[in-house]
């Protein structure tokens, strides 16, 4: 295959919300250039893209895609995306190396919630726009309708470029408005006739071409001179507006298609070759210090890896953006991260599953490479000697959380290095071993991905697994004082051992203030690592305790307080003053002191009105107005606390506070109560008081389990 330098690579990500076509967009442009002599289907499940056994039963995208055409002396890398929120990260980490996104829109829907979600992200990245309106040729497709909500939700910059002739079974055509041409397809689809605009669309094409004139003028001020002087623009010009535009998120072309009925995927895949940026047009990446990394194709290599697949027996493929200069086959480059030497053995350019060798890369290029030995996805490669490391992507917040349980012992001893395995290939999960609810987590989008998650794991790694509530990480802590006084004394055949501890406990608050009875003679204030504080006070007068015995007291509280008495929870919160005691000048000891520290504040917690602490989170919800109502009721359900509404689009924005044990399964609940049009994230608020019947049952339960240890 040529090499193409930066000035003729188009890297291009595809997407939009689940089921609006762009598999079969892909796998169209694909046999418009000629790569395929017969186009696959979704349905019958041989696209090019959809190569995952996983998704050809699913019928949809589950992961990333990487593709090539070549177009007009241009290389066109095409990324296929999921549509469905559970497997944002896929979309994330493509979008982050694409030079444009081609959002794709349903012509049956319109702008869906899907999109909404992933405009966030276009607009975050600060990436150029192109629209695709797709399945024109449905029943149900709506053109007018579509424009309508994308110009509301997208504003004046969303900017046609084609308009159709027909819709539905009568979708016959498209009248481009920057080449002022009838493109007439036949029946079947395929090579369109290039025709006059028809009489009876003159006046609608002129009226819309000159509006885009305008917008093409409006984006250099040379061309709106030129546009002054001769009242309009030729087509070399209007393509130079627009690609200035999309370069400023000024203009988001929107075009015609039937990806299914082969109908505009050509015209489009011209625009994308003649107009749209290449890598080194656009903003420059940025080092983690915050510093440009110029696209300089003359410079010391760069590369960042923007995804990672790993297969049993196979290795890891890893897959790349050139960020500057260029890589070679047999290269030795340096891993930022860790300073590792790796050594770039093949280069290949991706079609799906298919790989194909080639021998260098140049700056703006995606490839891939295998079985590099300590890099994974969010790692920069560099050339010996200029070092550099590139800001990594973020990736959101998990969703969903679960425990995993292996079926079998002889699975378990092997589940953690498989999860860290499927972790290294998507970061957008967080496996981790939870030492306070004793549980093996991971932390999903949501419920699609981790049946994605426990299919790969029975599938490809042959473990089979169960997935369990993750337990609730509650906090112990308490509403008032009190003080108890614990004697340890215990005597063997030598010496004993013999401690007593006097105490009293209350809430921490901020600002407190120190009883007027205690002689205050030291303070250590500690940050809990699971949140909150503990302020521990001597307030020994006399030499009634040694202070050599206040870090072992200190120790047997700091145990206590990772098992409290109510339910076993971490305890949170607390001041602690030791005011008396008593010492042996033979049989005390550091033990001594550390059980007699921890039975005393036992005693005080009991009697200081212990209240239960639960995890809840900020939760916004992303749902269409006519189904408001339903999520509203279930939210209700939940004992969420509703925090406000706003309106965007068509949609409604709900921002809820939803304690964590009331959110089991609810993606899953939002996806059959909207018919999976809406979306939601959530973010960790705070700790509050559990209502007291759910506070005595939690209790309850805890003492039943202790004494089913026991026995």
């Amino acid at each position: 295959m040529k090499i193409y330098d930066d000035k003729h690579i188009k890297n291009v990500v595809l997407l939009g919300a689940s089921k609006s076509g762009k598999t079969t967009l892909v796998e169209t442009m694909m046999f418009e250039a000629g790569l395929l002599t017969r186009r696959g289907t979704v349905e019958e499940g041989n696209t090019v893209s959809d190569y995952h056994e996983l998704e050809r039963e699913r019928g949809n995208s589950v992961y990333a895609s990487l593709m090539h055409v070549e177009w007009k002396d241009c290389k066109i890398n095409l990324i296929d995306t999921p549509g469905l929120d559970d497997f944002i990260g896929e979309v994330v980490s493509s979008l982050r190396v694409a030079d444009t996104a081609l959002m794709v829109l349903n012509a049956q829907h319109g702008v869906e919630v899907g999109t909404e979600l992933i405009w966030n992200y276009c607009d975050q990245f600060r990436k150029p726009v192109l629209f695709a309106i797709n399945q024109l040729d449905h029943e149900k497709s709506n053109f007018e309708l579509t424009v309508e909500q994308a110009r509301k939700r997208f504003g004046k910059a969303f900017t046609l470029m084609q308009y159709p002739i027909g819709e539905g079974p009568q979708f016959t055509g498209i009248i481009d408005l920057l080449k002022m041409t009838y493109y007439r397809f036949p029946p079947q689809g395929g090579k369109p006739e290039k025709l006059p605009v028809p009489d009876h669309e003159r006046n609608r094409a002129e009226e819309l071409h000159n509006q885009l004139v305008e917008v093409a003028a409006e984006n250099d001020e040379k061309l709106m001179e030129l546009y002054f002087e001769k009242g309009t623009l030729d087509e070399d010009e209007m393509r130079e507006g627009l690609r200035l535009g999309m370069i400023r998120q000024q203009v988001f072309p929107a075009f015609c298609l039937s990806a299914k009925s082969n109908m505009g995927a050509g015209r489009l895949l011209g625009f994308i070759a003649n107009v749209l940026p290449s890598p080194c047009e656009l903003m420059p990446e940025e080092t983690i210090d915050g510093q440009p990394l110029p696209c300089d194709p003359q410079g010391p290599a760069v590369t960042f890896i923007f995804k990672t697949l790993i297969e049993p027996h196979l290795g890891s493929l890893s897959l790349f953006k050139v960020l500057r200069g260029e890589i070679t086959a047999g290269m030795e480059l340096i891993n930022a991260q860790n300073e590792t030497v790796e050594r770039i053995n093949q280069l290949f350019i991706l079609a799906g599953k298919n790989r194909q060798p080639i021998n260098r890369l140049l700056t703006g290029d995606l490839g891939a490479t295998l079985k590099l030995k300590n890099t994974l996805t969010n790692h920069t490669l560099h050339a010996k000697g200029h070092p550099i490391t590139v800001k990594p992507t973020v990736f959101p917040s998990p969703r969903i959380s679960v425990a995993v349980v292996a079926k079998s012992k002889s699975d378990e001893e092997k589940l953690s290095t498989v999860l860290a395995d499927v972790q290294k290939e998507d970061p957008s999960l967080v496996v981790e071993y939870n030492r306070e609810v004793k549980q093996l987590l991971l932390h999903a989008q949501g419920e699609l991905h981790l049946n994605a998650i426990k299919w790969r794991l029975e599938h490809v790694f042959k473990l089979h697994v169960d997935f369990e509530r993750m337990k609730i990480p509650y906090r112990e802590t308490i509403r008032k004082s009190a003080q108890a006084t614990y004697r340890h004394k215990k005597q063997t055949g030598g010496a004993g051992q013999f401690a007593e501890v006097a105490m009293m406990i209350e809430p921490y608050r901020e600002g407190y203030q120190v009883p007027a009875e205690f002689t205050l003679r030291g303070k250590e204030e500690i940050d809990l690592e699971w949140g909150g504080k503990l302020i521990y006070h001597n307030c020994i007068v006399g030499g009634a305790i040694d202070a050599r015995f206040m870090p072992s007291i200190l120790k047997g509280i700091m145990e206590k307080m990772q098992e409290g008495p109510t339910t076993g929870s971490y305890v949170r919160d607390i001041c602690v003053y030791v005011y008396d005691g008593k010492m042996h000048p033979v049989d005390s000891n550091d033990t001594a002191f550390k059980i007699a520290g921890a039975m005393a504040f036992r005693e005080c917690f009991r009697q200081a009105d212990p209240k239960l602490l639960e995890p809840v989170y900020d939760l916004e919800i992303l749902v269409p107005e006519e189904q408001l109502g339903d999520v509203m009721g279930d939210l209700n359900t939940r004992r969420a606390t509703i925090l406000g509404m706003d309106a965007q689009s068509n949609y409604s924005v709900i921002r809820a506070r939803v304690p964590l044990a009331e959110l089991d399964k609810y993606s899953n609940t939002l996806r059959s109560l909207t018919q999976g049009k809406a979306s939601f994230k959530m973010k960790f608020a705070e700790y509050q008081l559990v209502p007291p019947e759910i506070q005595k049952k939690l209790a309850e339960e805890y003492q039943k389990s202790l004494k089913e240890e026991a026995a």
